[in-house]
């Protein structure tokens, strides 16, 4: 995924709106400016995009839908045909029914010599260059496409060439990111969108990702309006990393202890450590549950490995982060306890969230540090977070982003939902959606080095959501730049060096 701007670059980071503000922004625009103006602005911005990622194209269709996505169709067909391109017009529903703006564009159109059909298909033979604009459904969707806008996004998907999707692709669910239809056969695949007014959500996260392609956005204009979550970038990242000072010292960067590697999963608890040290942690110490483990990492001599029984002396210390739970089996219930009394910071991941999950007396230990002011960082995959919920990894899916602030407000901690469009929510404020990171990363252990990660990069009197938004902007950029090179699942002891 990449993000464009088709307009003035925002500061970092970029703010989302779901539909909520999104509409707030329409209608602020819409009491300052004349009838049509909007629209126009809209449909202009989506003609110039098309010209400027498909140079080629000598022919353009574009399939408009019933209401003002359409409209803005209509308007980048007819500056497309003034342009010299030859243009072909399906349009989908009662003309007679359209919005009073998309009527306009309508009218418009028909007088400007653009050739318009009634029925989903386009009026020639495509070819591999030519462009399709999706205009047929935005933000005010709901359901499955079906009938003639179902028949059209069909068309859409077998369209040999480039893609643009006006505002979202059709069938995609701007605020969440879902696809309506489950077998993912009734949504358009752009290899372009051009957001207008806002930035959604859903382009980021969910299957936005897979559906949106390069995302673009404009702002038409329109007044600002709070944003609803925000989108990371390497600008918001390099915001909130801590200086490494001259004088500084390996003190200065605070302790880690890695509680984890039940007997046969060690490989997860040495991930996890060895992914601290590369984080920079100033002294990290593993403490594995396993009891007949290694007493030294051979590769990685720094890595101080200590006995179980030496646990609680060191949490009473009071000075490292704690990375609990990465392969750790059944035995992690015995040290969670401990481990949320004592930890002044706390990075829970894997067995230590399905042992709290099955333990309310754990979630109420859990619920009590924050209250208290401990800082707690959580990495719960989708079941994980469902478990933890009381629900299914199906409901967790359909709105991540409101699963995961749900999450963190009623445990009171910082959640990391992985996924496509890994989302970072704190007890209060908006959340983050991370836009690093691809497929390669599902590979098994890639979760243990995004754990100990952020235990080595987070550092002491630092917030735990600035602490969680950079490890997993690092973690997700690192297996973007395997991507460029190499095809597959990036192998999670690779991944833990190169971060």
């Amino acid at each position: 995924m990449q993000l464009g701007t088709a307009a003035a670059s925002p500061p970092a980071p970029w703010p989302l709106h779901g539909a909520q503000g999104s509409r707030a922004s329409e209608q602020a625009a819409q009491a300052e400016l004349p009838p049509f103006t909007l629209m126009r602005r809209a449909g202009t911005a989506v003609a110039r995009l098309a010209l400027a990622v498909a140079p080629h194209a000598r022919r353009v269709w574009v399939a408009c839908g019933p209401g003002n996505n359409g409209g803005d169709g209509l308007v980048a067909a007819a500056w497309l045909h003034r342009a010299g391109r030859a243009v072909s017009v399906s349009l989908v529903g009662d003309p007679a029914r359209l919005p009073a703006d998309a009527a306009r564009a309508l009218e418009e159109a028909r007088a400007a010599g653009v050739p318009i059909q009634q029925t989903p298909v386009y009026g020639f033979e495509p070819r591999g260059e030519d462009l399709a604009i999706d205009a047929l459904l935005g933000l005010g969707s709901s359901r499955r496409p079906e009938g003639p806008l179902g028949d059209a996004v069909a068309a859409l998907r077998r369209w040999p060439g480039p893609v643009l999707a006006v505002d979202l692709p059709t069938g995609l669910d701007g605020e969440t990111g879902r696809v309506f239809d489950t077998e993912l056969r009734a949504c358009v695949r752009a290899d372009h969108t051009l957001s207008l007014l806002t930035l959604k959500p859903g382009l980021f996260t969910a299957q936005g990702r897979d559906h949106a392609g390069t995302v673009w956005w404009h702002d038409l204009g329109a007044p600002t309006v709070a944003p609803d979550a925000w989108l990371a970038s390497e600008g918001a990242v390099q915001a909130v990393r801590p200086a490494r000072l001259h004088a500084h010292h390996k003190g200065s960067f605070g302790d880690v202890i890695v509680v984890a590697g039940a007997p046969g999963m060690v490989g997860a608890a040495l991930l996890a450590a060895r992914a601290a040290v590369r984080a920079g942690g100033g002294r990290v110490y593993l403490v594995p549950l396993a009891e007949d483990a290694f007493a030294v990492d051979p590769t990685h001599p720094e890595l101080m490995v200590r006995p179980l029984g030496s646990l609680e002396p060191m949490l009473r210390a009071g000075t490292g982060t704690v990375v609990c739970g990465c392969g750790g089996g059944s035995e992690v219930a015995q040290i969670l306890p401990a481990v949320l009394h004592a930890a002044p910071r706390l990075v829970l991941d894997a067995d230590a969230l399905n042992t709290m999950a099955a333990d309310e007396a754990l979630r109420t230990l859990l619920s009590h540090r924050g209250a208290r002011g401990a800082a707690t960082i959580l990495t719960p995959h989708p079941l994980e977070a469902a478990r933890l919920l009381g629900s299914s990894s199906a409901d967790v899916q359909a709105n991540r982003v409101a699963a995961a602030r749900e999450l963190a407000g009623r445990l009171r901690v910082t959640v990391v939902l992985k996924g496509s469009g890994t989302v970072i929510a704190g007890p209060e404020g908006p959340s983050w959606i991370n836009p690093t990171g691809n497929a390669a990363l599902a590979t098994p252990g890639t979760g243990d080095v995004l754990a100990g990660w952020l235990g080595g990069t987070w550092r002491p009197g630092e917030a735990a959501l600035d602490a969680a938004v950079r490890a997993v902007w690092e973690h997700g950029a690192a297996a973007d730049r395997w991507a460029a090179t190499h095809r597959g699942p990036y192998p999670a002891s690779e991944l833990a060096e190169a971060i």
